[in-house]
């Protein structure tokens, strides 16, 4: 797909890897990008082709209006996510898995199944949806949001099925973690930049990828589950939640 000249919709663009996806899209020739996002306090200093919009994923007569009301978007990038940093167990309840799943998955859902047609009745296009390489080798730190993302990750392959009749392409990008809000409780983990990251979704939208890593951790994890699937499991799962419920992680919601 060619960005140039497309017409985008990205959610999630308060901050992080959502806003330099808008500014890569811009600087790529998008002739528009709607910045999706929840609270338009975060649209300051986006680029001339970019617009502002008001969108909660979770909010179903939300989406289907906004869907309605964008018939000319070419291009979706599900980017919108909420970590709430607990393991499957370790949380005090089911409160922080109920929200991963609501956002990461069913969200992103609902923005697949209200986007579709558009893209249809526009000849094709394509969607790319923003994951991790954790929703392949889950870390029991965030083992809820792990689990959200492979969740995800199966979703979006089977997206890919549905609509390929149609012309529409499906990319799901596996970041290694990445410097923003959304990873800062990771400590002594090797963070890529927004920007690389941005850059690579980019790239890989414009070759058409089904399915791709980012990072140096990303693609040893790929290396890894090819080699010796076992090993990096064990590693993965040495990364433990919090020992107390008690103490409250950092809450991460990026939409």
């Amino acid at each position: 797909m060619k960005i140039a000249g497309c017409v985008a919709l990205v959610t999630g663009t308060n901050r992080g890897i959502g806003r330099q996806i808008v500014e890569e899209l811009c600087a790529r020739g998008a002739s528009r990008v709607y910045a999706a996002m929840r609270d338009l306090a975060g649209a300051h200093a986006l680029p001339p082709a970019a617009e502002p919009l008001r969108l909660d994923i979770t909010v179903a007569d939300t989406v289907a209006r906004v869907a309605s009301e964008h018939p000319d978007v070419t291009l979706l990038v599900n980017n919108a996510g909420v970590n709430r940093n607990q393991g499957v167990l370790a949380a005090c309840d089911l409160t922080a898995a109920r929200a991963e799943i609501e956002v990461n998955y069913f969200g992103t859902l609902a923005m697949c199944r209200a986007f579709a047609p558009v893209l249809a009745k526009n000849g094709g296009g394509m969607i790319a949806n923003v994951l991790t390489i954790t929703a392949r080798v889950p870390a029991p730190a965030m083992g809820s949001y792990c689990a959200s993302k492979a969740a995800a990750l199966h979703m979006t392959d089977c997206v890919r099925a549905e609509v390929a009749a149609q012309g529409t392409a499906v990319l799901a990008f596996l970041p290694s973690a990445v410097d923003t809000d959304m990873t800062r409780e990771l400590r002594g983990v090797p963070k890529e930049s927004p920007q690389a990251a941005a850059k690579a979704l980019c790239e890989a939208i414009e070759r058409g990828a089904d399915q791709v890593p980012f990072g140096a951790r990303a693609e040893y994890v790929t290396r890894m589950l090819q080699e010796d699937p076992a090993k990096i499991r064990r590693e993965y799962a040495s990364m433990m939640p919090r020992p107390s419920p008690a103490a409250q992680p950092a809450q991460v919601d990026e939409r």
